[in-house]
């Protein structure tokens, strides 16, 4: 590449990182909003994600290549390859174009081998994964590397897997701090200080001795918080296919609103709860480098989207209802009064699920986990100190706000919005940040829905009634 002119140097902490993910590049004009963007921002860092779809399509070739169908496993790949293709001819100029094509079909003839590999051996490891999913993110990367390139910036792809450090846990490897920091600073730092626009693939990362890992699924965010950390950015933008986190999810809720400001602990526990805008990790290293967040939508620029500080906005009584389907409600009934050994059995038993909420009587244990294997593993571990039941199909239903369980009035207005819907159990969450309530699968947009009206009321229904989203 030639150096395009206009490049201006930023001073001291004045570095942006930019995260775009795969619906923000899902095709030749998503990528060449997203240069364009780019190309208007100076001192930035950029990590994106592979192209929507991709990873998952990797993973699929893998497993199909490892049961012995190899020829369905090496057409993913032709069609992989072909939408980058069409993608490059459409984006970039020729004279750029013709040698991302050379690279890209020697890339793809490297993951045709690993295909073979896998289809002789019949397995699939992890290890093997990581390097085949991953290159969905350094395939990603390079393109829009160019296409920045074609905005009219000097970019400079940078392979994530020679500066994110981790330990060895392929699938849902850990970043090494102290080493991911060091390597952001020999590659990266010096590439915005001469003005360049450094592009790194997200989720991808690799160990010492430069093995290929992965940080699990989402963790193209939990990338580019590490890389705004190491380099002491001034912010992180997260950029989606939404204008940011909103107070339900617009699919249930059409009158869903943008939330404008919220904290760290709060968008983090929203996170956790079901919201999809956010990997939950993804907080962790801008927390510590109280480093602001912001969320917006890379379709439309313009918006204002939510920014996650240490500190929110004033606090509120509702800041937002989330949902979460398939969830069992798992009764360990003990066969004798509980103590702490008991306790500890029933613990351990559950290693491996998530669990929502656990609630402890002297003579039952309800949890609420994420599988209905769970049930099952319970019931066998378990037999000789409690009889287990569960029930399938629920859905967790929770309000967040300020210290929610206190108030009482608004506990009771809950209530009476979910009139004629069974609340199976209803308990405060962590930090008396949000109520959390079980309902049937079949019941959760309902509840959603009625529960949003209540706090969120439209213009109409401001007109005839009183939002009680700011009682205290």
């Amino acid at each position: 590449m030639s150096q395009p002119a206009g490049n201006k140097h930023v001073e001291g902490r004045g570095w942006v990182v930019l995260k775009f993910g795969g619906t923000s590049v899902e095709n030749a004009a998503a990528l060449r909003r997203v240069a364009g963007l780019v190309a208007q921002q100076e001192g930035a860092v950029v990590v994106v994600s592979a192209l929507a779809g991709v990873t998952d399509q990797l993973l699929a070739a893998g497993e199909d290549a490892a049961r012995g169908r190899l020829t369905a496993a090496q057409q993913s790949l032709l069609v992989i390859c072909d939408r980058h293709s069409v993608m490059a001819r459409e984006l970039l100029p020729e004279a750029s174009a013709g040698p991302f094509l050379t690279y890209l079909q020697k890339e793809f003839e490297g993951l045709a081998k690993l295909l073979h590999g896998v289809a002789a051996l019949g397995e699939f490891s992890p290890r093997t994964a990581d390097r085949l999913v991953g290159s969905g993110e350094v395939v990603s990367s390079r393109l829009l590397a160019e296409g920045v390139f074609a905005a009219g910036r000097n970019a400079a792809w940078v392979d994530a897997r020679q500066c994110l450090v981790t330990d060895d846990a392929f699938g849902q490897a850990k970043p090494l701090r102290e080493a991911t920091n060091s390597r952001l600073r020999e590659l990266v730092l010096p590439l915005l200080e001469s003005g360049r626009v450094p592009v790194l693939g997200g989720f991808i990362a690799a160990t010492a001795d430069g093995t290929p890992t992965t940080l699990g699924r989402g963790g193209s965010d939990f990338s580019a918080a590490l890389v705004a950390a190491g380099l002491g950015a001034s912010r992180l933008e997260i950029w989606t296919d939404v204008d940011g986190i909103m107070t339900a999810d617009p699919r249930l809720c059409p009158d869903a609103r943008l939330i404008p400001s919220i904290s760290f602990a709060e968008a983090a526990e929203l996170a956790q709860a079901g919201a999809k805008v956010l990997h939950p990790a993804t907080l962790l290293p801008a927390t510590e480098k109280n480093i602001p967040v912001y969320v917006r939508n890379s379709r439309r620029p313009r918006s204002r989207g939510t920014r996650i500080v240490a500190e929110g906005a004033e606090p509120v009584t509702v800041r937002a209802i989330t949902s979460k389907r398939g969830v069992v409600i798992v009764e360990a009934r003990l066969r004798r009064q509980a103590d702490a050994h008991t306790l500890g059995q029933i613990l351990k038993a559950c290693e491996g699920y998530t669990l929502d909420l656990c609630s402890v009587s002297q003579h039952s244990l309800v949890l609420l986990a994420d599988s209905k294997l769970a049930v099952r593993e319970l019931e066998r571990t378990l037999r000789d100190v409690a009889e287990v039941q569960g029930e399938n199909h629920k859905a967790i239903v929770r309000v967040f706000g300020d210290r929610i369980g206190r108030h009482t009035s608004v506990v009771a207005q809950i209530f009476h919005a979910l009139a004629g819907i069974e609340v199976r159990l209803a308990a405060p969450g962590e930090g008396e940040r949000n109520l959390t309530l079980v309902v049937d699968e079949d019941q959760a947009a309902e509840s959603v829905q009625r529960l949003h009206n209540l706090f969120f009321p439209s213009s109409d229904q401001q007109a005839n009634e009183v939002s009680p989203a700011g009682a205290q």
